[in-house]
């Protein structure tokens, strides 16, 4: 007698296929190159930073800032790296207003900075002066001229400082080549923020403004433009991500469409209309989930969605469905705003800006497990949020980091503290916490 062959179905064989995708996404990194990390998710994996640190507990150095700058710090190997903008005559500022930042004057100049420290110490390795003059588009006070992060691949460092230009040095700080890729204006002068992506080197710049938006892929090693397609948005804020899933890699790029595009050429191939709002967060893939959702405005947003690999065309929901071929599940209402949201064992945790509440969803069916949950003592929330260890850490804009327990349960665990100002997610590293604040860079190890 013949046995049958056993049939394996499509959909067992691309869950495998993400699993095992999720899986090699997940190993170790001693270095945290980029902007949410390594696999850009703000996961935490093979690091034993210490759980509880303050002013005087665990803080192997830091360091005071003369500049303001929100870009996160990057690490490689030894080296931190970071951006800032320093204002050459401080005295020239009026007095701040009491509960306002102090302003960005354009008509000054300014030192705009690309930093490298020691890890170990703190100490400073070399400092260059990518540009120095008057900025070329005015930002806001709650912004500054330096808020993308840097990418490396360790070979090189790239520092983008918005519309004032894209600057590519080696490790020992030598400029290799520099790029002016335009001076647009950005909505209501809120200034820009989209870091810049590195992947298999090339150099994706999301350009999006009020007068000519773009996305442009460079070589890495020389700066040359391979190509660069138009884009059909106004300004956003949010940085672009590479998602490798089981059915190819694609180069994601947030706005009031998310679109994924062919990192080779940037060939179109799907978009999904995110429903209004402003988008300032980044695109979080999970094996062959992609979660993307913007902030929520009079125009709309507040959605979150989630997108399954292989999507093509124009994937946008019919008005009153919630879901279709290629997005899974999607939620109004999410509390999704500044801060991109981080998914750690099959959940999803967002942080709210104004009102110091998180949200957490089931990754698989968008199931709201608990919605607007209050955390305790907790001011607004910039930075994103992190997962490390069985739990989430919230950093607030007043330096308080919320541990949160992961888990379908709300539940706190601790508070760790810090005296300065926090817009900027943190970096892990040998074991090293990396935060970055108004007024200085902290290592916790």
């Amino acid at each position: 007698m013949i046995k049958p062959k056993s049939i394996i179905s499509k959909e067992k064989i691309l869950s495998a296929l993400s699993i095992i995708i999720l899986l090699l996404s997940s190993c170790k990194t001693d270095n945290w190159p980029q902007f949410l990390g390594p696999n850009g998710n703000q996961v935490v994996l093979d690091q034993q930073p210490p759980e509880i640190w303050g002013p005087n507990q665990n803080m192997a150095w830091e360091i005071e800032l003369d500049g303001r700058g929100w870009s996160c710090p990057i690490v490689w190997g030894n080296k931190v790296f970071f951006t800032n903008a320093v204002l050459e005559d401080p005295s020239i500022l009026p007095p701040t207003k009491e509960g306002r930042r102090q302003d960005n004057p354009v008509d000054a100049i300014y030192n705009f900075e690309v930093v490298c420290l020691d890890a170990e110490n703190g100490e400073e390795l070399w400092k260059k002066v990518a540009y120095h003059g008057k900025p070329k588009q005015k930002t806001h006070r709650d912004n500054n001229y330096a808020p993308e992060t840097m990418v490396t691949d360790g070979k090189r460092v790239y520092a983008y400082f918005g519309m004032t230009g894209l600057y590519c040095y080696d490790m020992n700080g030598n400029p290799v080549w520099e790029k002016d890729l335009g001076n647009y204006p950005m909505q209501s002068d809120w200034g820009t923020s989209t870091s810049p992506l590195l992947y298999e080197g090339i150099l994706y710049m999301q350009i999006d403004n009020e007068q000519n938006s773009f996305l442009a892929a460079l070589d890495a090693k020389t700066g040359e433009e391979l190509w660069r397609i138009n884009r059909d948005e106004k300004s956003n804020w949010g940085t672009p991500v590479i998602w490798k899933n089981s059915v190819r890699a694609e180069l994601v790029a947030p706005g009031k469409k998310t679109r994924g595009y062919n990192p080779e050429n940037g060939e179109l191939l799907w978009e999904l209309d995110m429903g209004g709002g402003r988008n300032i967060t980044a695109p979080i893939p999970y094996g062959d989930l992609l979660v993307v959702g913007n902030e929520k405005r009079s125009s709309g947003g507040g959605i979150l969605f989630a997108v399954k690999a292989g999507a093509t065309g124009d994937i946008s929901l019919k008005e009153g469905k919630s879901s279709n071929e290629w997005v899974k599940w999607s939620v109004p209402e999410s509390g999704i705003a500044m801060a991109t949201p981080v998914i750690y064992e099959d959940l999803i945790y967002i942080v709210e800006r104004r009102r110091g509440q998180i949200f957490c969803y089931d990754i698989n069916t968008g199931e709201t497990v608990y919605s607007a949950a209050n955390i305790t003592d907790a001011e607004p929330f910039w930075a994103s949020p992190w997962a490390y260890n069985g739990n989430i850490y919230c950093l607030d804009e007043e330096g308080s980091t919320h541990v949160i327990e992961a888990g379908r349960e709300f539940a706190e665990v601790r508070k760790n503290k810090l005296n300065d100002t926090f817009w900027a997610t943190p970096a892990v590293a040998n074991d090293s916490w990396f935060l970055r604040g108004e007024n200085g860079i902290y290592c916790i190890r």
